[in-house]
């Protein structure tokens, strides 16, 4: 990895012209490319998992799934006004006419009155995929439109799981909007403290944003080998701005430390080429390790984390490429401007100007002499102390409740919503509906036909049931399906105990006596009761996969055992720490107000193993970063102990500077309406000033004081004769091994 970090900057600083343009054209071509192929995006079929989705299927197989639907609301303008039903049915006629000449409907059901009969309700099916039918919405939504003029004495107001997922886009897209509207001139502000120089601060920010535009394309073509769900363009912006600035960030503050060291003796291209073959290293192998840990979520079998190991998995390889050629040949560029007017300077006889970022002298040396000093002078008091902290933060973790993010736990700004919860109320025998799909030989139809009539017998003796819908056989008479209705919200217990009083009571003594049969039950309430149960017999194999990979990665970066293990364990407890701290934030009610959420008790099925891989990945560029330097001073002669404190002192400015922008990026996703969304920014926020602040500052140097030479083990580091406690400064960052 420091032949390639080197040979590619060597390059680029050489033909810094030519880098320069090729990265921009790379950019233009993987925006072209990805255009021309557009994106690729998943189908209903790839969500499915368990036996919701084994039941899906069959239904499918039998032209006899379930369509998406749009239900309209017909009531009085007033909340608590009578309806007038003569004009209210007219209404319903005439939207009645109108939806059936559309030709995305496939069919209108008969007006239904609510039980307190103030709301007459429409119910209209959509052809083609659940899916697709977002695109379809603004069409039905245009004839409500047309018969709410026609009708202005009355309230027509439309819901249904196709204008929620469009809503949920929209806010989504609005969210990311206000997103980057906070966290772009944040970042720049960081950078402008850290360089002192509006250039230097542009390079980050610019490469980041070139690197996300790229990896935006790119995705686009890997979404023909990974379909995408919707959610990698939101992991893309939110890792590819802060591991791109994060990168960046590493190999200019070197730079600026050996322009600095050199005193003007060495030119631009030598500093690139020194800043490359050791922070231009650290950044290769950070990259290679998100990476690598980001690849075990494939291992979920599941599109939307297949999705998102995709987005991050492209812009984190593209930010790594940015940060090996266009990087360095805008250093070179830069370097040679400065170099050029520090020479007019000199002729005129002025002083010429201090470069800012080259090191961590002055107030902030002092801050991070004070934050370093329990750790260097009571090692083992400081871990032990350190550790129980973060265990603490653990605890709650033991508490964790994970439930699948559904209609209702979206946020109420979406209109759509609020509709929702008016039909919920003025129709509850509609909030739930179960499918039981059974696939067995022709000749056992008429058998289907009476265990499903028994088992509707059977729900309409039990007060968790509210009505069922007559049985449907497809042409073929090898598939039939049955559906009931629950009159209670889908995150509901009860909801969940009808569930499982069709899969345990009901169907193995009815349809289950069939010899050859195959059934299941499909619906919402079984998806998220299935995607949890999917995702928990997955959880071993991802995160064995993690442990083995991140270990494998600092074993081969550091050729240490012991770093290895070292890097397993404090990642393994950043993670857990910041998951705790979720659990305790967001399944509780107390931080309500505060975040400006409300609680569902849970935590989003997809957030806790996400977060956990994310975590694994991102905490490995502290690690490099910061071991590089305490591995480099030893190289160079100086004693362990006195090389981690050194090697944390010089490495401590840029991972302020690094945590600030991360924190930054993620902590403005707190502001975003979608819950999960809220829950991913907040734990990232908090697992960066955690490992930044606590796990590299206090656990880590207090581990490696006390392991001292061991900390190599099984390495043994060669030493230059005469090394003393006195910090040395590292020899050629080339020859750095």
């Amino acid at each position: 990895m420091k032949s390639i970090s080197v040979s590619m900057a060597r390059w680029s600083a050489r033909h810094p012209w030519r880098a320069i343009v090729g990265w921009l054209v790379f950019v233009v071509l993987c925006l072209g490319v990805g255009s021309a192929v557009g994106m690729n995006s998943a189908k209903t079929a790839d969500y499915r998992v368990g036996e919701a989705g084994r039941a899906e299927a069959l239904a499918a197989d039998g032209d006899l799934e379930r369509k998406p639907t749009e239900q309209v609301l017909i009531s009085g303008l007033a909340k608590s006004g009578a309806l007038d039903r003569t004009e209210a049915e007219s209404a319903a006629r005439d939207l009645t006419a109108r939806m059936q000449r559309l030709p995305e409907v496939a069919g209108v059901a008969a007006p239904l009155l609510s039980d307190d009969r103030a709301v007459l309700m429409v119910e209209v099916t959509l052809k083609g995929e659940e899916r697709e039918a977002d695109d379809k919405v603004d069409a039905l939504v245009e004839q409500t439109e047309a018969v709410q003029r026609s009708h202005p004495g009355l309230l027509l107001q439309e819901t249904g799981s196709p204008s929620t997922s469009k809503g949920v886009d929209q806010q989504r897209s609005d969210d990311l909007a206000l997103s980057e509207a906070i966290t772009l001139p944040v970042t720049l502000i960081t950078l402008l403290v850290v360089f002192g120089s509006v250039t230097m601060a542009g390079v980050p920010l610019l490469l980041a944003l070139s690197s996300i535009a790229a990896a935006i394309g790119l995705s686009m073509v890997a979404s023909h080998l990974s379909p995408d769900t919707g959610v990698g363009t939101n992991v893309i912006l939110m890792i590819g701005l802060a591991v791109g600035v994060d990168y960046t960030l590493f190999y200019l503050k070197r730079e600026r430390e050996e322009r600095a060291r050199s005193g003007g003796r060495l030119g631009s291209e030598a500093l690139v080429e020194l800043a490359a073959a050791t922070s231009g290293r650290a950044v290769v192998v950070s990259g290679l390790a998100v990476v690598a840990s980001t690849a075990t979520l494939y291992l979920a079998s599941d599109v939307i984390f297949s999705s998102l190991a995709t987005g991050t998995i492209v812009v984190v390889l593209v930010s790594v490429a940015s940060s090996l050629t266009a990087l360095p040949a805008l250093l070179v560029q830069l370097g040679k401007r400065a170099e050029r007017t520090a020479l007019r300077r000199a002729r005129r006889g002025k002083p010429a100007r201090r470069m800012r970022g080259g090191g961590d002298s002055g107030s902030g040396g002092r801050v991070w002499g004070a934050l370093l000093r329990p750790a260097a002078r009571h090692p083992m008091a400081t871990l032990c102390v350190s550790v129980l902290g973060l265990l603490a933060l653990v605890a709650p973790l033991a508490g964790l409740k994970i439930t699948e993010m559904s209609r209702d736990t979206h946020s109420r700004d979406i209109p759509a919503m609020r509709v929702y919860d008016r039909l919920n109320a003025a129709f509850p025998e509609q909030r739930v509906t179960h499918q039981i799909v059974v696939r067995a030989d022709a000749s056992r139809a008429a058998e289907v036909d009476s265990a499903l009539r028994e088992v509707a017998r059977r729900a309409d003796a039990d007060p968790l049931f509210a009505g069922t819908r007559p049985v449907r056989t497809s042409a073929d008479h090898r598939t039939s399906t049955l559906e009931l209705k629950v009159p209670y919200l889908g995150n509901s217990d009860e909801a969940y105990d009808s569930l499982d009083r069709l899969r345990d009571d009901f169907l193995p003594a009815t349809v289950g006596r069939i010899a050859g049969v195959e059934y299941g039950v499909s619906g919402d309430v079984a998806r998220y009761t299935d995607y949890p149960a999917h995702q928990n017999g997955k959880l071993p194999l991802v995160l064995g996969a993690l442990l083995l990979v991140t270990f494998a990665m600092t074993v081969y970066a550091f050729r240490s055992v012991m770093l290895g293990l070292i890097g397993v364990v404090l990642n393994l407890l950043s993670a857990a720490a910041a998951l705790g701290l979720l659990v305790l934030v967001f399944q509780g009610t107390w931080a309500e107000g505060l975040l400006d959420f409300h609680s569902t008790g849970s935590i989003g099925s997809r957030v806790p193993l996400f977060l956990f891989v994310i975590l694994f990945g991102l905490s490995m560029d502290y690690q490099v970063f910061v071991v590089s330097r305490i591995r480099e001073a030893a190289l160079a002669g100086v004693p362990t102990r006195q090389a981690v404190l050194d090697g944390i002192r010089s490495s401590a400015s840029v991972v302020t500077s690094a945590a600030v922008v991360m924190t930054t990026v993620f902590a403005s996703f707190v502001f975003l309406h979608i819950i999960e969304m809220k829950q991913i920014g907040f734990v990232l926020a908090a697992a960066v000033l955690l490992d930044a602040f606590v796990v590299r500052v206090m656990v880590l140097p207090s581990a490696m004081l006390l392991l001292g030479e061991a900390s190599w083990w099984p390495s043994r580091l060669p030493r230059v004769a005469g090394g003393s406690e006195k910090a040395v400064t590292p020899r050629s960052a080339v020859d750095v091994r």
